[in-house]
């Protein structure tokens, strides 16, 4: 069992998530979010659980459901939330938006929008943190419906060849989209799929932060040694549907109830506080406090100024060396 330091840092982590999700989801019912938006609400045990067992200068490739892994990770949730209102503010000055957060100074590589892209920039940062001689790792977070893209074989492939840190973690909600992974996969497990690359894998309850943290740390471990490549396969599930018009219709009802029932908040809340890491009381005074900060970053981002038009050909290319 982990430490009671790090059992409040789950459920600090855990729930610092779910705040903002909420927070997100209240502003774009205002309008105030351009284009579509993807929420982490259900995931977050993935995100707190995985970044809590890294460095600062470890590295995180994240996906279009991304705020979650960034917010977990330290990006600064006035940014964040700035980013996802396209203001000058925000991380990558409103040029990004939800699905391309970016923060190099806390190891967030940035997100991407196209499925499966951000598995051979993951190879690319690894091969980096190797060739550099340092002994920091990258993680790169991806759905089940990734999986089924051949940039997953390729950079699988390629990572355990070259014997690369990098940590591959399969957030696995069972629905790419709408279409059930047992209608695009033969196995039952994604995890399985490693084996062919000679790649440690196990299952996890993604659920579950503590689960989560340990397997995540094993394969750091492994990885900062020398060790290569790792696949964490996290089970878990959407509360809301793919993106935020889709009311999720596809989903079997006792199915939806029975994953809703095992909330990722409570389950590390519970876990902390009977391994009296925390109590009631302080566990109340960490959401206060958190939703004071995640309400505060709603009240900047929405405060903060447009970019001009002109500013739209800055930070295009690099300078000239």
């Amino acid at each position: 069992m982990a430490g009671k330091k790090t059992l409040k840092d789950l459920y600090t982590r855990t729930l610092k998530v779910r705040l903002f999700e909420e927070e997100v989801w209240e502003i774009f019912g205002r309008n105030l979010i351009p284009g579509t938006l993807h929420l982490y609400l259900g995931e977050e045990a993935v995100a707190a659980g995985v970044t809590a067992a890294l460095k600062e200068s470890d590295w995180i490739q994240s996906t279009h459901r991304g705020h979650g892994h960034v917010v977990a990770k330290g990006v600064d949730m006035n940014k964040a939330m700035a980013e996802l209102l396209g203001k000058r503010t925000g991380s990558c000055k409103g040029k990004g938006g939800s699905m391309h957060i970016t923060q190099f100074d806390v190891g967030v590589l940035g997100a991407t929008g196209v499925v499966a892209s951000g598995l051979p920039i993951a190879v690319g940062a690894a091969l980096s943190c190797k060739m550099r001689g340092t002994d920091d790792v990258v993680v790169c977070f991806f759905g089940d419906g990734a999986s089924n893209n051949g940039t997953f074989c390729e950079s699988l492939n390629m990572a355990a060849i070259w014997g690369l840190p990098v940590i591959w973690v399969v957030e696995n909600n069972f629905y790419a989209m709408g279409t059930p992974i047992k209608t695009t996969c033969p196995s039952e497990n994604i995890a399985k799929r490693a084996e062919g690359y000679c790649t440690p894998a196990e299952v996890v309850d993604g659920n579950n932060a503590l689960e989560v943290y340990e397997a995540t740390k094993r394969a750091v471990e492994r990885a900062r040694k020398g060790g290569g490549p790792s696949l964490i396969e996290c089970r878990t599930y959407r509360q809301k549907g793919h993106s935020r018009f889709d009311p999720a219709k596809y989903r079997p009802e006792e199915e939806a109830e029975e994953w809703l029932s095992r909330d990722p908040v409570q389950i590390i809340r519970k876990i902390a506080i009977e391994e009296e890491a925390l109590s009631e009381k302080q566990a109340e005074n960490i959401r206060k406090r958190l939703k004071k900060e995640v309400e505060k970053a709603g009240e900047f981002a929405i405060e903060s100024d447009e970019p001009e038009p002109e500013e739209a050909l800055e930070d295009v290319f690099a300078e000239a060396i």
